[in-house]
């Protein structure tokens, strides 16, 4: 743990939700979407509505509400998409350096921490983000940055960009589908130490090459969310 995640990890003994505080931690399960998987074998993972049907199932069997995993996880899933195949395997963009939170559409998402809104943007590329939140979060001697993917196109209308939200307040709602990249519902949650030039968009899936430099920037979002599954 660097000295940065561990500053974000004293932040709070208590969790930081960005879904429905009232789901105990006990209900959110593990989704695991690596190639050691076998269980994936019998789902056609580049059909939203084929990986759903494993989310789902999974979420199920483990009697859970919310699926959640997928930080610096190997991914086959991208592969269907141009945005992040790569002509070799070197620069393939393939780990996930978000978490993923599954649930249903239109499921309300707070903010953990008091913040502003840095920048939002649509990122209708098949298999991206679609509409996407970054707040700006002011803590003591830090600035650092959290981004929320996979929205409604909703979240995004009449946002400003310097609006301010209070901790537990709520800023969007999940998308579906149809606008969210072709995924099935879910949260991308990510934190960003530095944004660099980006607006409405950083990275959520980098590769292996660059990992050492995501791992460094992007420290593992369960530091505020305390998961324990």
């Amino acid at each position: 743990m660097n000295v940065f995640e561990k500053y974000l990890n004293q932040i709070s003994t208590k969790s930081l939700r960005v879904l429905d505080a009232s789901i105990q931690s006990s209900k959110y399960v593990p989704i695991d979407l690596s190639p050691s998987n076998k269980s994936l074998d019998k789902f056609d993972v580049s059909s939203s509505n084929s990986l759903s049907k494993f989310i789902n199932f999974e979420i199920k069997k483990q009697n859970g509400i919310i699926g959640f995993g997928g930080y610096i996880e190997t991914r086959t899933i991208y592969q269907r998409s141009k945005h992040f195949k790569q002509l070799s395997a070197e620069n393939e963009r393939n780990i996930h350096i978000g978490v993923d939170l599954w649930t249903d559409a239109n499921a309300s998402i707070f903010a953990p921490l008091d913040g502003t809104v840095h920048s939002f943007k649509n990122n209708s590329n098949y298999g991206d983000y679609g509409p996407t939140i970054i707040l700006k979060h002011v803590h003591h001697e830090y600035i650092f940055y959290t981004l929320y993917g996979h929205l409604s196109l909703e979240s995004i209308d009449n946002l400003k960009v310097g609006q301010v939200f209070r901790a537990g307040e709520m800023i969007a709602t999940l998308g579906d589908a149809s606008v969210n990249g072709d995924y099935p519902p879910h949260l991308h949650f990510q934190i960003i130490r530095n944004i660099q030039n980006y607006k409405g968009d950083y990275p959520g899936v980098c590769s292996k090459k660059e990992l050492d430099f995501y791992l460094e920037n992007c420290p593992n979002p369960n530091v505020l969310l305390k998961l324990e599954i």
